[in-house]
């Protein structure tokens, strides 16, 4: 029997005999993911107890599984091959690395008529340690989570269960095994190097994953050993989903994700009408640059706007009136829309408990989008995109610029923190590209309405005693079983920074160049600002003047309005109490930057956008933006009767125009930077001098 297990051409025979043998009375994610795996490496499943009541206990944190070897031995009685071979394995947190040939050859290099798996930890009952079997090197104890022999021998080993379906199936077999007179009838032995099953409690600091010529396993560094099967039994869920990413070649170096097409709900041909109905619950806690920008970027998400329906719960006073014009303007595109304003009593957990509420008992909701105010949506697409990944809850991935922070944990840490995965970081900076199940989202992720109505249908979703409300409902999704998943497949957008946030102004968001500068340039940023040099969009309307796009329309308008909300114009005399000295030779009607506390600001903007600029116009020469003085200047026809022809005393002015360059002003070639005014028109002018830069004159 020996000689013919090493030949290669019975090996295939044996495949053909191997049956896989699981119970799983209900379809979950991790049955899914099994089930994957089993088909891809071509094994033969056979699945007991679907459709029933589950009644073996959580025998992942007490005893239990009882079930498992009652359906076992029913199913067996059928059986009559005595050639079979049954490999006997959980199915919610296992998957496989390898397929039977590999199984088989390991099994009968056993040499027993039996294998289990093995575990380093004693379960259930510590009081047997003593009668277990000493091994030379390995795992002394049994895990029932997995074994594997011939029909016979198993009928025999489950044939004397009489138990109840919560009594523990570790423990019926872990008796059997420490019977000497039982363990050598049926011939029973461990896997004790974890050739064939990996588990993973109490091993968790053993096991790695091993990326080798387009294949990934997981590698036991104790026992240089390459399990054929890796059960995440026990607390070690986590580790088990963060090893399938991976395994069975999930994602490879060399494929990428091969699994990320797979199960796809394709909305591409779809009539408007026939688009799923998304309820958009958006969620205001705190005060938050760019609001206005937000509402923006939600109109132009390319879906169907009736097929959309908006939950907006605001609790900031200081944001009633940007979502009231919003929704002026716009409500009457969306299928339907809840407001709660900030006046009305409701914290922010209850909020979120409502909008699930809401989608789950409207039979017309398909999805719930959870999209918190300072997430910016930057793909038009998003909503499309993660809608046909057709997962239970995914979210796309988003980060803060310049940073490692983002909307997903790669693991957690003991105390159900945040605790940074191995992969986490090739992740967020897109060296490893796909779809990863993950323990926690938050900000913005898309949930299947379904989930709502069937395994999460309770209310309180989002509370907790110890835990912030996403972290409680991401915690009750995990304890259901559920998957949740993040994409980093698209570039979808980025996370506002709120904490340094003021709403002391009227533009609160002008002061937000520090805080988020990618989102203050393109705010405020001329549109053609970056094409200067490439496109050689500097004038020259007289010799040393240039002129060149900075600032957007809304920026001007956002400084004018912000100057004059302020109101404190100077008197346009000489005398200046705000200045060194009291006196100014040149006096304007104006307000100094430093008067509504933007000076730092101004100096960063200058930094950022005009030195490049000057640097590029006089080669060899750098500026660090030292200003003395930084203002707005007000014109008005007949305003400044002192304001005469003058040669300004700076070593390099920048004036920039607020207000159109071909109606407001024009520069007067003779004097270069004398400005005239269009008759009856306000121009205002942001005015800075005394950069030591150039012995020239600029004007923007």
């Amino acid at each position: 029997m020996l000689n013919i297990f090493l030949n290669s051409s019975p090996m295939l025979f044996l495949s053909d005999k191997l049956l896989v043998v699981t119970v799983a009375t209900k379809e979950t994610d991790g049955f899914r993911r099994f089930l994957r795996s089993a088909k891809h490496f071509n094994y033969s499943v056979k699945v007991l107890g679907r459709n029933q009541k589950w009644r073996g206990g959580d025998h992942t944190t007490a005893p239990g599984g009882g079930q498992n070897v009652r359906l076992l031995k029913e199913a067996l009685e059928e059986m009559k091959d005595s050639e079979k071979i049954i490999l006997f394995i959980d199915s919610y947190d296992v998957v496989f690395a390898s397929g039977p040939k590999e199984l088989l050859k390991k099994f009968q290099q056993a040499r027993h008529k039996v294998v289990f798996s093995s575990e380093s930890l004693i379960w259930p009952e510590r009081h047997l340690e003593d009668k277990h079997p000493h091994v030379r090197e390995g795992n002394r104890f049994l895990g029932s989570g997995g074994f594997i022999g011939y029909l016979p021998n198993i009928k025999e080993m489950v044939s004397d269960w009489l138990g109840e379906d919560a009594d523990s199936d570790q423990l019926y077999f872990t008796k059997i095994y420490i019977d000497p007179a039982k363990k050598k009838s049926i011939n029973i032995t461990l896997d004790s190097k974890c050739r064939l099953f990996q588990n993973l409690h109490g091993a968790l600091d053993e096991v790695v994953l091993k990326f080798e010529d387009g294949r990934v396993r997981a590698r036991n560094v104790l026992y240089d050993t390459l399990p054929v099967i890796i059960h995440g039994n026990g607390p070690t869920k986590l580790q088990i989903n963060y090893l399938g990413n991976y395994i069975p070649n999930t994602w490879t170096f060399e494929t990428g994700c091969t699994a990320c097409q797979e199960d796809l709900r394709p909305l591409t041909g779809l009539q408007e009408s026939e688009y799923p109905l998304v309820m958009i619950g958006i969620f205001i806690q705190q005060p938050t640059p760019f609001v206005t920008v937000f509402f923006e970027r939600l109109l132009n998400q390319q879906y169907p706007k009736n097929r959309l329906q908006l939950f907006i719960y605001n609790k900031e006073a200081h944001h009633d009136q940007q979502v009231s014009s919003f929704l002026q303007e716009h409500r009457h595109l969306y299928h339907n829309v809840k407001f709660i304003e900030s006046t009305e009593d409701m914290d922010g957990t209850a909020s979120r408990n409502l909008g699930f509420d809401l989608c789950r008992k409207d039979k017309d909701c398909d999805y719930f989008l959870s999209l918190d105010i300072e997430v910016v949506l930057k793909n038009e697409n998003t909503l499309k995109i993660i809608i046909e990944q057709n997962l239970p809850i995914v979210a796309p991935m988003i980060t803060r610029t310049g940073r490692l922070w983002s909307n997903f944990w790669g693991a957690l840490s003991a105390d159900g923190y945040y605790a940074r995965s191995e992969d986490y970081v090739d992740i967020v900076q897109g060296r490893r590209v796909g779809v990863w199940n993950v323990p926690y989202v938050s900000s913005v992720y898309l949930i299947k309405a379904d989930l709502l109505r069937t395994e999460l249908t309770e209310y309180d979703l989002f509370n907790s005693n110890s835990l912030d409300s996403d972290m409680a409902f991401c915690d009750n999704v995990r304890n259901k079983g559920i998957f949740m998943y993040v994409s980093n497949m698209h570039n979808f957008g980025r996370i506002l920074s709120t904490e340094n946030y003021k709403t002391s102004h009227l533009h609160n968001d002008l002061w937000q160049i520090f805080e988020n500068p990618v989102d203050w340039q393109e705010r405020y940023i001329h549109k053609n600002y970056t094409l200067i040099m490439k496109n050689k969009l500097i004038e020259t309307p007289c010799p040393d003047v240039y002129w060149f796009p900075v600032f957007s329309d809304v920026a001007c308008n956002h400084l004018i309005e912000e100057m004059e909300h302020f109101g404190r114009w100077s008197g346009g005399k000489n005398t200046d109490t705000r200045i060194q000295g009291g006196y100014e030779n040149v006096p304007t009607i104006d307000i100094h930057m430093n008067q509504i506390n933007f000076e730092k600001e101004w100096h960063k903007f200058l930094l950022e956008y005009i030195a490049p600029i000057t640097e590029k116009m006089y080669p060899g020469y750098y500026t660090k933006c030292s200003t003395p003085l930084n203002f707005v200047v007000r014109y008005k026809p007949d305003e400044q009767p002192l304001l005469v022809p003058h040669h300004d005393a700076s070593t390099f002015t920048i004036n920039i125009a607020l207000n159109s360059k071909d109606i407001d002003y024009q520069v007067n070639e003779e004097d270069r930077l004398m400005l005239k005014q269009e008759l009856n028109r306000v121009v205002y002018i942001c005015t800075h001098t005394r950069v030591s830069l150039a012995r020239r004159a600029v004007s923007v």
